[in-house]
């Protein structure tokens, strides 16, 4: 697991140092900086890879940008102006940490590795930096050349794969009913929700022989509530009209109140809500999900206590799904804080402001006597946090 990670120089984001846990919710206002946070692990990610360009941030899901919007830029600022952006990551064993660089003159397609540092421990097995003699090209790192020299159990391998892997999900509807085209294909699932009926599909395929597989199965259908049954089909065998540009395989529901043979809609006819609930079961059990990974803003469309109880199911498919996934979510729905298990020290939400520089600040939320006081009291979360008593909530 990835227990820490900083940032320092990127976006809005002076200085941030991060201890995660195993889910990991983030919440504030519109700008406030969730989605640079998450977009600054990707640019870890891309770099943990060896390669920092266009091409590599879409693939992780960041948005391309220009030096001159990726360096910070504050107009009164504490700290000297920092010529690049740094970030780290560590686990309980290893640490790698990267600063990268791009002139705001010209930039090059490709960001330069300025310094790069990769650990087990006290042992280095990566170590550069701008003096070093016969320095090798700086456009590519050195940890992921290292990383086949490593045996399979080694911790620093374990977790330069984990942040290899990690991809921001941002789902979108027209994606998700399969009616406009995924722009970043893989699998399980593309970065907007592609690929979902044939993730299905295989989850399906394995729900006779995974009991926990098929308790998410239940769970899911229990939360769409209107319908007694789903799977997926071939588009040419459901009920879609010819105007509905379809990928070859669907999201298809039997709507429990409905006569049969009238009864069979699809995932072009469904509720948003029932597609997020698939598209989430499937990134917390499918074998190909990635262990560390990230979604941006996945509430949008949920009935408040469709999204408490999805949240609720969604810690418990992750906590007890037998891998060790990691995840990052940001959300703006109050009912999602109601749904959290926050005394499981493995769960934790984070508020997420702008202080009076324009400067990212994310505070964890703790459990405390304070605040479990406040809950005897019937202070939910969501009330907190809407009566501005957390964080993470605009002066408007």
């Amino acid at each position: 697991m990835i227990t820490k990670v900083s940032v320092a120089a990127f976006k809005s984001i002076e200085q941030l140092d991060i201890e995660l846990g195993q889910l990991n919710v983030f919440v504030g206002a519109n700008g406030s900086g969730k989605s640079n946070l998450l977009e600054a692990l990707g640019v870890l990610s891309a770099a943990a890879d060896g390669k920092v360009t266009d091409q590599t941030l879409l693939q992780h899901g960041v948005r391309p940008g220009v030096p001159k919007l990726y360096k910070s830029a504050f107009s009164s600022s504490g700290l000297p102006q920092l010529s690049h952006i740094y970030f780290s990551a560590s686990s309980s064993v290893a640490h790698y940490d990267v600063s990268l660089n791009n002139p705001l003159k010209d930039p090059s397609p490709a960001w330069r590795f300025k310094t790069e540092l990769f650990e087990r421990g006290k042992v280095k097995l990566v170590s550069r930096g701008p003096a070093m003699r016969d320095n090798p090209n700086t456009e590519n790192g050195l940890a992921a050349l290292r990383a086949v020299e490593l045996k399979e159990d080694d911790p620093a391998l374990e977790l330069l794969r984990r942040l290899q892997g990690y991809v921001i999900y941002t789902p979108t509807t027209p994606v998700l009913r399969g009616v406009a085209p995924e722009a970043q294909p893989r699998e399980p699932l593309g970065l907007s929700g592609g690929r979902l009926p044939e993730a299905v599909h295989e989850l399906h395929l394995g729900w006779f022989e995974n009991d926990g597989t098929k308790e998410v199965a239940r769970d899911a259908l229990r939360l769409i509530s209107w319908a007694k049954a789903f799977g997926s089909a071939p588009s040419a065998g459901l009920p879609l009209s010819p105007a509905a540009s379809s990928s070859p395989r669907v999201i298809k529901f039997y709507d429990r109140y409905m006569k049969a043979g009238r009864n069979v809609l699809s995932g072009y006819d469904a509720s948003e809500g029932a597609l997020l609930v698939l598209f989430l079961a499937v990134l917390a059990v499918h074998p190909m999900a990635p262990l560390f990974f990230a979604i941006d803003n996945a509430d949008h469309g949920l009935n408040p206590g469709l999204a408490k109880a999805l949240m609720e199911n969604f810690a418990d498919w992750v906590l007890n799904s037998g891998r060790p996934r990691q995840i990052l979510m940001t959300s703006h729905n109050p009912a999602v804080l109601d749904g959290l298990p926050l005394q499981d020290d493995r769960v934790r939400l984070f508020t997420v402001d702008r202080d009076n520089q324009g400067k990212t600040i994310v505070k964890r939320v703790v459990v405390d006597k304070k605040l479990l006081d406040m809950a005897s009291k019937g202070w939910t979360l969501s009330r907190l946090w809407m009566n501005k008593l957390i964080g993470g909530m605009p002066d408007v």
